[in-house]
């Protein structure tokens, strides 16, 4: 990626050595985000690796690099090469909850709208309070919900061979149960006639405030959450260039197998 050498006030310096302390992240992080919303660039775009129906039928190799995929976008979720784990992009940095990627999807998260959420019973409760704020089925939306959570129910699949389909990986994948725990959802909701190369509905990941507790949600209940959602209508996907992508038959239906799996 070009490299940019800028010389910035002194108060400018302080500022974003204390906005990468406060974040623990990487100045570059911090750069492109704010080159991004003073260019308003991207800010309804999300960046996406392979696609769902590859990662269904074993199709897991051919990775991005880290840097490729923060240079699109500083919140998403996914999982790695092999399906060694879960993937959660918060504040422009990877997490991977382990279960002892290929399909990414990133965004530059800016919302452009914030709300709260009393009293979860569920996740469907907790999706149905979303849903007013979406304006349409037809468009994809990025979400962060922030909170305690009193019960989070979460999963994370092991490392697999290549090769190996979504259902047989997701028979083995332990799951975990957290109580009294904050921590941030990163979500993104695709429209139904995205089965081909996303997941329809909402699809949440968590990481504990101590970044250290995570996984794909399940379930969850909570007293009080804010969320913020962005609309997303530019979708970019990036498909592998070489190994099992570009010779297995992608060609069939796989919502079903997507849905048992998920």
């Amino acid at each position: 990626m070009p490299n940019l050498s800028v010389v910035i006030p002194d108060s400018l310096a302080s500022i974003l050595n204390n906005a990468v302390a406060r974040r623990a992240t990487s100045p570059d992080s911090v750069v492109t985000a704010a080159l991004s919303e003073y260019f308003q660039s991207g800010r309804h775009r999300a960046y996406q690796i392979s696609t769902s129906a590859a990662l269904v039928q074993g199709v897991s190799a051919g990775a991005v690099s880290s840097r490729r995929l923060l240079a699109n976008g500083d919140f998403g979720l996914g999982t790695f090469e092999h399906l060694d784990g879960e993937m959660v992009v918060l504040d422009g940095i990877i997490y991977q909850v382990r279960g002892d990627g290929t399909v990414a999807v990133v965004s530059r998260f800016q919302p452009d709208e914030n709300f709260e959420v009393r009293d979860t019973c569920s996740l469907d409760d907790l999706q149905r309070a979303c849903d007013p704020h979406r304006e349409s089925e037809n468009l994809f939306y990025a979400l962060r919900v922030d909170g305690v959570f009193e019960r989070m129910h979460t999963r994370a699949v092991k490392a697999a061979t290549e090769g190996t389909r979504l259902l047989a990986a997701a028979e083995t994948q332990p799951e975990f149960h957290f109580k009294d725990i904050e921590g941030t959802l990163v979500c993104l909701w695709s429209p139904r006639y995205s089965s081909s190369f996303s997941i329809p509905g909402y699809h949440f990941h968590f990481i504990s405030k101590d970044r250290a507790k995570g996984g794909h949600v399940l379930d969850c209940t909570a007293k009080g959450l804010r969320v913020g959602i962005q609309t997303l209508f530019e979708y970019d996907v990036r498909l592998p260039e070489a190994g099992s992508f570009l010779k297995e038959n992608l060609a069939v239906d796989t919502t079903k197998d997507l849905q048992r799996a998920e």
